[in-house]
């Protein structure tokens, strides 16, 4: 493989994929960013351009270039037609294992055999989707922190099969992003997920027991603990259909009843209030109130 990894496939066009696209486009990379319809890579890419206008003001590090340029470096599709070509391929769906097996059986035979699959997961085992193809030693976790161009650390797992090699490739890529990664071993929600997935859980708990407003949590942690956000606010950053899925999945994973969601948390994913996204989760982001 060549000493820079010039392609890069983005699989999943969420909050996640398009700042993972935009940082590896300001990073030099060619990108292919691939999702299900037009309409949500349209979505993506308008929300790409605006990224690359606001990324010298909220900080973004490294060389300025032009916004015009880096945008080319991003193709949109809603086929995998190019994975021929990729060096590395970050998958980014939805926890749903089903969904996440389909797309590594559809990549597995049309990447070139040196490339690495890193999962973005939140709770799923790497070491499951390493068995799901035929490369498994070059499979990996690479869970990037919302929003990616501004978070400078990167929680890597290794899988059972996961080599030196695969991690060393991962570390480079992360070095030419102007990223580091800290490795951890493979268990479901690794240490990030399954810290806080079990925190936001049981602020969300003491809401629904009428112990606080999610305004008086999220200050205690912010005034504090000095945290710049609560974990609620952060919940309705994540989304909490995410949220729901990931607790869903530490439950099923360790069958232990602290990982029981909570069913506001249940009622309120029933109910359409998934945070930012929708306009509204526990704070209401047109007027600020709580729910």
């Amino acid at each position: 493989m060549t000493e820079t990894l010039r392609t890069v496939g983005v699989v999943g066009a969420g909050v996640m994929g398009t700042g993972l696209a935009q940082s590896l486009a300001q990073s030099g990379h060619e990108v292919i960013l691939v999702d299900r319809t037009d309409e949500i890579l349209d979505r993506a890419r308008q929300e790409i351009a605006q990224g690359l206008r606001f990324s010298r003001v909220l900080g973004a590090k490294g060389p300025t270039e032009d916004r015009q340029v880096v945008a080319k470096r991003i193709a949109y599709t809603t086929r995998y037609e190019g994975f021929d070509t990729v060096d590395f391929v970050i998958e980014n769906i939805t926890e749903d294992w089903d969904l996440k097996r389909g797309v590594y059986e559809r990549i597995d035979p049309l990447c070139p055999p040196h490339a690495v699959f890193a999962a973005n997961t939140s709770v799923i085992p790497i070491t499951r989707i390493g068995a799901s193809v035929t490369r498994s030693d070059r499979v990996l976790g690479m869970h990037f922190m919302n929003p990616v161009p501004l978070k400078p650390t990167v929680e890597m797992i290794r899988g059972h099969h996961t080599t030196d090699a695969t991690l060393d490739t991962a570390h480079r890529l992360l070095a030419q992003m102007g990223k580091e990664g800290v490795v951890v071993q493979d268990s479901p929600g690794f240490v990030s997920n399954r810290v806080l997935m079990l925190t936001v859980n049981e602020a969300v708990y003491l809401v629904h027991e009428g112990v606080a407003t999610a305004e008086e949590v999220d200050r205690i942690f912010r005034s504090c603990f000095g945290h710049p956000m609560g974990p609620l606010a952060t919940a309705d950053l994540i989304g909490l259909d995410t949220i729901l899925q990931s607790v869903q999945g530490l439950h099923t994973a360790f069958a232990d009843s602290k990982y029981r969601p909570c069913p506001l948390l249940v009622r309120m994913v029933d109910a359409g209030l998934l945070g930012r996204k929708s306009g509204r989760g526990f704070f209401d982001y047109a007027t600020a109130r709580t729910t």
